[in-house]
């Protein structure tokens, strides 16, 4: 998904969004760059065929041609070809077949070291913490196979209740205006907002209430809060949100990778100016996280049952002691659409089709608030920024493809004719100084019992429905896309063996 983010608000009081468009292709009979290709060459190589040898050779050369033209052609209500489908599932048979969908850890585990280090994309990633020049302390996870290296920072968000509509249309144009300034910034690979809700143990209310407790008030008011201590965080929910910026190793495309030890001391610099920047979209107190914390928030993903004892020693001033070689799960089994692992099982379903039409500014609300039925609920947004060099020629060709496909035909379609609106306004807005981003979403649900797979599932597919999100569940790769949905910076892109260039086309 690619939208243009302006770095200024104007307009009506009440305003909406939108005009995001999907990348595509100039083709034929609605095909594709590719599906085109593929027509004219089976075209072609059937006349060969044929007056080479037989016309019936030629017939079956051409029928050949056609059903794999017709595998690329038929597509799902999610934009998946046949052709996709059928490799997804050939490839999670091989998946099965080698084991690598079961992991085990631990003293008796497969892992090296006797260690339960995190599985799957991240199983290589390095944790190490620097101070930046404000001096707080800040993690930073290394990726050696990709050669990128993210810092994690905490946000608190205001949240839109009780607030003024034109203080909320000011945080979304900061909000737009900080996405189109990553495309300047030298280094930066991608971004993910991560908005995690879990249920409150009560353990910081319990700490906090009864540190102000006066020993002299009367015994009423005294059982009163403790009675409010014991009752109160049944039911109730915490809301974290965190935002994991990476940075490529190397500044540009074709030049030196640098260090840990130079990525760290370089970030330390340029760590204070983003996070001072990322204040103003309304994410309130914004503040890096330590490894310490970052350890915690994983080990938590994993096994949800850990998080009480994590807060109870946090509470009682002993913060447990873990390393980024054990915050992984002891066990995982990755299923076809469901992922198990230690105390829990999760469910990810991906964005596959942005709202159409314009939306207003709390359509995510709902989606992003917690549900009785989702014990642990995470939705992630995906952001990678393009530099202003590759936006100008990328909203031209997307212009291009969008007239070809329009005047390809006597009687042009509804969607042809709005997309071609949406790639002119596009362009236009890139021209005005407008930033380009491609942009996705992770949804994950996590419940503590399988037999409430169904109502987290059936609540996710709801509230999809309110955000005007069409969601699709992972097939086959449950565990990557758990992983890519955590704050650990993951850009799944640079994972996948087909590029994801040639997989658009398919």
């Amino acid at each position: 998904m690619t939208t243009a983010m302006h770095p200024q608000a104007s307009g009506p009081a009440q305003r909406s969004y939108g005009n995001w468009t999907k990348p595509k292709t100039a083709g034929l009979l609605g095909l594709s760059a590719l599906g085109t290709a593929i027509l004219f060459v089976g075209a072609g190589f059937s006349v060969i065929v044929t007056m080479a040898s037989n016309i019936l050779n030629g017939v079956i050369t051409a029928v050949i041609f056609g059903i794999f033209l017709l595998t690329v052609a038929a597509k799902n209500k999610h934009g998946q070809s046949l052709l996709q489908r059928a490799t997804t599932r050939v490839g999670w048979m091989f998946t099965k077949a080698r084991g690598a969908h079961i992991y085990r850890s631990g003293p008796l585990g497969r892992a090296e070291w006797g260690t339960a280090q995190l599985p799957g994309l991240a199983a290589g990633s390095r944790l190490t913490e620097w101070r930046d020049s404000y001096n707080r302390p800040f993690a930073l996870v290394q990726v050696p196979s990709t050669s990128d290296y993210t810092v994690v920072i905490g946000t608190e968000p205001d949240g839109a209740a009780l607030v003024d509509r034109e203080q909320i249309d000011v945080w979304v144009a900061e909000w737009g205006a900080w996405l189109a300034s990553l495309g300047d910034e030298p280094g930066i690979e991608a971004v993910s907002v991560t908005i995690e809700t879990a249920p409150d143990s009560g353990t910081r209310l319990r700490r906090e209430v009864t540190s102000r407790i006066d020993p002299t008030a009367p015994a009423f008011a005294r059982e009163l809060l403790h009675s409010l201590v014991d009752k109160y965080p049944a039911g109730s929910a915490t809301i974290k949100a965190f935002v994991a910026i990476t940075f490529n190793a190397a500044a540009r495309t074709g030049g030196r990778k640098r260090t840990a030890d130079e990525m760290g001391r370089e970030l330390a610099s340029r760590l204070p100016g983003i996070t001072q920047s990322l204040s103003a979209t309304g994410a309130g107190a914004t503040r890096p996280i330590d490894a310490q914390e970052l350890c915690e928030v994983i080990r938590i993903a994993y096994d949800p049952a850990a998080a009480r004892l994590i807060d109870e020693a946090n509470a009682a001033g002993e913060p447990p002691e873990l390393y980024w070689p054990e915050v992984g799960p002891t066990a995982h089994q990755a299923g076809w659409d469901t992922y198990r692992h230690d105390s829990a099982l999760s469910v990810t379903w991906m964005m596959s089709s942005a709202p159409r039409g314009n939306v207003p500014s709390s359509v995510l609300s709902r989606l992003l608030a917690p549900h009785r039925d989702v014990a642990r609920k995470r939705v992630t947004l995906l952001y990678r920024p393009i530099d202003a060099a590759k936006a100008a020629a990328l909203v031209e060709a997307d212009v291009r493809a969008a007239s070809f496909n329009l005047n390809s035909s006597n009687k042009p379609t509804a969607r042809n004719m709005t997309a071609a609106r949406a790639a002119a306004a596009t362009a236009a807005e890139e021209a005005s100084g407008a930033g380009l981003v491609n942009f996705g979403m992770l949804v994950t649900a996590t419940v503590t019992d399988a037999s409430q797979e169904a109502d987290a599932k059936a609540a996710i597919d709801n509230l999809s429905a309110t955000a005007r999100i069409r969601l699709r569940v992972v097939h086959g790769s449950q565990d990557s896309a758990f992983a890519a949905a955590l704050p650990l910076g993951l850009v799944l892109p640079k994972h996948l063996q087909v590029p994801a260039e040639l997989r658009e086309q398919l």
